[in-house]
């Protein structure tokens, strides 16, 4: 497939299974984050531009690793702008999925664009990841700490079962050099080059992250 000019052409190369409404889901996107960046810097003004490579696409490269199945429920800790929680609630809406951040504008924001998109299987939630009394399948998360601090928050939350294609667990983005972060995991985690999945340079160096829970327990 040939790309235009048109970056939304990025999830139609890379997703082509896609209905027509994620994909008119998808394409909202691009004016609601163009809308509130101005209001608040949710994405640096050098990506706003670069939005489906460096966000959308990238939040939906763990699609590629996980399958999450109808009734899984899933915990974006440290959502920031959404991301990657509101493309995979796109792409799952049998899935749901709880967005969680402790910076409240920022959630704010999270919550419009769920509502403005139509988004009935997500919600954003205010709160530390630690301090949430609830369980969930899957957590998912993208470069928002160490990979040991992701675990300690949320391992009360994060309950043993396979509702995805992979057992329960977690599904992060990362990128550089991981060697000394995941030492502590190296015999039970799974570490998926993204550049394996795409021929994209923006993501030579990041990969998807899967560590199941059943091996902590």
């Amino acid at each position: 497939m040939i790309l235009s000019n048109d970056p939304f052409d990025l999830i139609t190369k890379h997703f082509p299974e896609s209905s027509s409404q994620q994909y008119d889901q998808f394409k909202m996107l691009g004016a609601l984050y163009a809308e509130w960046n101005e209001k608040v810097n949710l994405i640096s003004r050098k990506d706003i531009d670069l939005l489906f490579e460096r966000h959308i696409l990238h939040s939906l490269f763990i699609s590629k690793v996980l399958r999450f199945y109808p009734g899984a429920r899933i915990m974006d800790i440290g959502t920031g702008g959404g991301f990657p929680g509101i493309p995979l609630a796109i792409l799952y809406p049998e899935a749901e999925f709880l967005l969680v951040d402790s910076i409240e504008k920022k959630i704010k924001v999270v919550q419009d664009i769920i509502e403005k998109v139509g988004l009935k299987n997500a919600k954003a939630i205010r709160s530390r990841a630690e301090e949430l009394d609830i369980q969930v399948d899957y957590v998912i998360s993208r470069a928002t700490a160490p990979m040991e601090d992701l675990v300690r928050w949320t391992k009360k939350q994060l309950v043993s079962g396979q509702k995805g294609n992979l057992p329960n667990g977690w599904v992060v983005l990362k990128g550089g050099n991981l060697k000394e972060e995941l030492r502590p995991f190296k015999r039970i985690i799974e570490i998926h080059p993204i550049k394996k999945m795409t021929d994209l340079p923006f993501f030579d160096e990041k990969a998807v992250i899967y560590l199941p829970r059943q091996v902590l327990v």
